[in-house]
């Protein structure tokens, strides 16, 4: 496994999924983006240092050496690249690399800045639900407080929330401390002719990460192939940000006492892109998830609002399709756990299973494990 990271020398135009064309459009910024923006801007890279055309390389019209074609592939068939970590990190001083997490859905920090996690709990069989989980998700609350959002966990807090433990103001840091947006004002332009269109005004987001923050990204089936300085296009407009190789230790349970307990906790850490809107891939009509040589009853989740992916393919020059997917975030509690220490481990490395090989390549169904 290698380590990248990624620190943006101007602001980021990081747009979404939505449409932004018409007079007086404000486009959005996307933040954090998804780890497809991260997979495109590396391996453009890595073709230009070969010094291949991205659309000769959609066209296959170009023949990679032996072992850039095993990484890369082609348009179609995508090769072993594959990222397989990507999200917010700070550097630090001495140059060590801290991964941050958005809070997992399990988690509700409250005005005053108190933290209580959900607890999956069999609701009393008077109360109507169309929950169809064995467990609902319940926040036991003294009184009512609204929740506060755009909190990221530190590294220590991840740790914390992995293990199960308390969580306190000491482990997450505000989405402002990160990163500001910057309204900007523009001018369509007439297509063919590059003359401002009249009438045409629109904003824009752009976003200015603070001078210690950029991107954390683990790349799988590249090694020895991926540049080690320099500099590459990364987001809309393709705005520069400095590459360089880093060490980062993301956190991994005991495996072995996870199947011991029986249950666990899974997190998405990258958009969950699923047959079955929200569920796990895998789980069959009895609501019994298996995954390599194990299995699990699903008996609760915790997913946000589902979230619509789409992005903009370079080489092939259009959008790419349009899929709905469970957000970054999203936790899942499992039991009767019946299998090998090992599938779970699997799990982080390999992420979900998912059918189409660009998507997985891209980064999206990535997965972490915590108790229960």
């Amino acid at each position: 496994m290698n380590h990248l990271f990624i620190k943006p020398l101007d602001v980021l135009v990081l747009r979404g999924n939505k449409l932004f064309a018409d007079a007086g459009s404000h486009g959005e910024a996307l933040m954090p983006p998804w780890p497809s923006v991260a997979a495109g801007a590396i391996r453009s890279r890595m073709l230009a240092d070969q010094e291949v055309n991205l659309t000769d390389f959609a066209s296959g019209k170009v023949r990679l050496s032996a072992e850039f074609a095993a990484s890369l592939g082609s348009a179609a068939a995508p090769g072993d690249f594959r990222v397989s970590h990507f999200g917010l990190a700070r550097k630090h001083d001495d140059d060590s690399i801290e991964a941050l997490f958005p809070l997992p859905a399990d988690v509700v920090v409250d005005e005053q800045g108190h933290a209580t996690r959900l607890q999956p709990t069999p609701l009393d069989a008077s109360l109507a639900s169309s929950y169809s989980l064995p467990l609902s998700p319940v926040l036991a609350q003294t009184a009512p407080s609204k929740p506060r959002s755009g909190l990221w966990l530190t590294a220590a807090g991840f740790s914390r929330w992995q293990a199960g433990q308390a969580l306190d103001a000491a482990h997450w840091i505000e989405s402002a401390e990160l990163w500001k947006t910057d309204s900007r004002l523009g001018i369509a332009l007439e297509p063919g002719r590059h003359t401002a269109a009249e009438g045409q005004l629109y904003t824009s987001e752009a976003v200015a990460l603070q001078p210690d923050v950029g991107f954390l990204v683990s790349v799988a089936g590249a090694d020895g192939l991926l540049p080690q300085s320099g500099l590459l296009r990364f987001g809309g407009d393709g705005h520069a940000a400095a590459i360089t190789p880093c060490s980062a230790a993301l956190t991994t349970p005991n495996f072995a006492d996870l199947a011991k307990a029986g249950r666990f906790r899974l997190l998405l850490v990258s958009p969950g892109i699923f047959p079955d809107g929200w569920k796990l891939p895998g789980t069959d009509p009895a609501g019994r998830w298996h995954f390599g040589q194990s299995s699990a009853r699903l008996a609760s989740a915790a997913v946000p609002r589902l979230e619509t992916l789409s992005g903009w393919d370079l080489a092939l020059r259009r959008p790419k399709p349009a899929l709905r997917a469970a957000p970054t975030g999203s936790v899942y509690w499992l039991d009767d756990f019946q299998g090998k220490p090992d599938d779970l481990a699997a799990l982080i490395q390999d992420g979900l299973p998912l059918t189409d090989p660009a998507r997985r390549a891209e980064g999206f169904n990535a997965v972490q494990i915590a108790a229960w």
